[in-house]
């Protein structure tokens, strides 16, 4: 019996999801037949899917409501993978607070609330509903920053003010990836805010292959721990000045997998999709 299954994105214009070619040719090798598409396209029939992978719908950012709902309607028609629970409560980073492992220091800023938040030598301000730095600063100057957070505040999104680490430009964060809760590759990833930059310079790629260390292994499949059963995970980590790692987010809606980076990931991939069906 064939076995169908949705890779599911939004509009592109810019071409960043360059993993949808070969994401799709490795399931076709696993025996399942993937479809493209957007999950805002009306068109679509999702029951008539095996499964509908959520991978890269980067739009979701200003229409989260939209998208949850869309994904609690897919759920109830056929398997959605990652499951709806684990979108609704990932696509806020207010989930950080309850994870029981080291997390980069965050001063939070809720809707009706002042902006309480030590001096900092430079201070990194975005909204805990965000991707690829959207609305994010990175700033030495403290009234800048404060003002930010209370504008993020003022338009009803929650602030996170957190220190800026040199750290992420010394050793560079590092993502764990993770196929069916099994090791894949890892990766140094470009910092988003090095520099003045305010987004990431894809031209020289966006990142290299790299061996993580035990003590990161082990905080990343901590984190994983409270999210059983996903097909794929990314784990975000940086060192503390102190040398100790800490969670800078763990991507569990549409993270950049790093397929092209590291031989054999997209079969992993396609591996953990077959045995979940």
């Amino acid at each position: 019996m064939a076995i169908s299954a949705a890779y599911v994105t939004a509009a592109d214009p810019k071409g960043f999801d360059d993993e949808k070619e070969l994401a799709v040719a490795a399931w076709a090798e696993a025996g399942i037949t993937g479809h493209i598409t957007r999950w805002d396209d009306p068109a679509v029939d999702w029951a008539a899917f095996d499964a509908v992978v959520v991978r890269t719908p980067w739009d979701y950012v200003t229409r989260r409501a939209e998208f949850l709902t869309w994904a609690r309607e897919v759920e109830a028609v056929t398997r959605l993978l990652n499951p709806a629970g684990v979108l609704e409560r990932n696509t806020d980073k207010t989930y950080l607070r309850d994870l029981p492992v080291p997390s980069i220091p965050t001063f939070w800023v809720a809707p009706g609330e002042a902006a309480d938040v030590p001096s900092l030598d430079e201070y990194v301000v975005k909204p805990s509903v965000s991707a690829g730095a959207r609305d994010t600063i990175r700033t030495a100057d403290r009234d800048e920053a404060l003002a930010h957070a209370a504008r993020l505040a003022a338009e009803g999104r929650t602030a996170m003010v957190q220190p800026y680490l040199d750290m992420v430009e010394i050793e560079g964060e590092t993502s764990l990836i993770y196929f069916g809760g099994r090791f894949s590759h890892a990766v140094r990833r470009h910092p988003m805010l090095a520099g003045a930059a305010a987004a990431p310079d894809w031209e020289n790629g966006r990142g290299t292959l790299r061996t993580p260390d035990a003590d990161q292994v082990a905080l990343a499949e901590r984190a994983l721990a409270e999210f059983p059963g996903v097909l794929y995970a990314r784990v975000d980590l940086v060192r503390l000045a102190d040398g100790s790692p800490a969670l800078i987010e763990l991507e569990l809606t549409e993270p950049y997998l790093f397929l092209r980076y590291a031989p054999g990931a997209a079969t992993a991939l396609a591996r953990a999709l077959a045995e979940a069906l």
